[in-house]
C-alpha cells in the first residue's frame, strides 16, 4: 500500500507545482481553456498519462474549466504518486 506523505513533505511538493493546492486530503487544480474542445482534448491527453501511471484523477469539466484532483484512496490522503502524476499534468495543459 502506499505511504501517506506528511504535511511538510506535501507543502515543499506544491512549491514546484503552480496553481495546485491542498484541500485536505486531496491536491486540486483547475484549468481554464479557450475552448470546451481544448478542455476536452486536455483531458484526453490527462487520461492517457494517468492510464501508463495506473493512477487516476477525478476530473470535473464545467465549459472550458477543467478541475482534476488527486488522491490516493487505498493510503487515505496524499502519497507521492498524487505528485508525480500532478507533475506530469502539468506538462500537458495549454491553459
Amino acid at each position: 500500500m502506499p505511504t501517506r506523505l506528511s504535511d511538510l513533505e506535501i507543502q515543499r511538493a506544491l512549491g514546484a507545482l503552480p496553481g495546485w493546492a491542498r484541500r485536505g486530503d486531496v491536491l486540486t487544480k483547475t484549468y481554464t481553456f479557450p475552448t470546451f474542445a481544448r478542455g476536452i482534448a486536455f483531458v484526453q491527453r490527462v487520461a492517457v498519462a494517468a492510464d501508463a501511471a495506473d493512477h487516476h484523477p477525478d476530473i470535473d469539466i464545467r465549459y472550458t474549466k477543467v478541475t482534476c484532483t488527486l488522491s490516493t484512496h487505498d493510503a487515505g490522503g496524499i502519497t507521492a504518486s498524487d505528485l508525480t502524476l500532478a507533475s506530469t499534468i502539468e506538462t500537458l495543459g495549454d491553459g
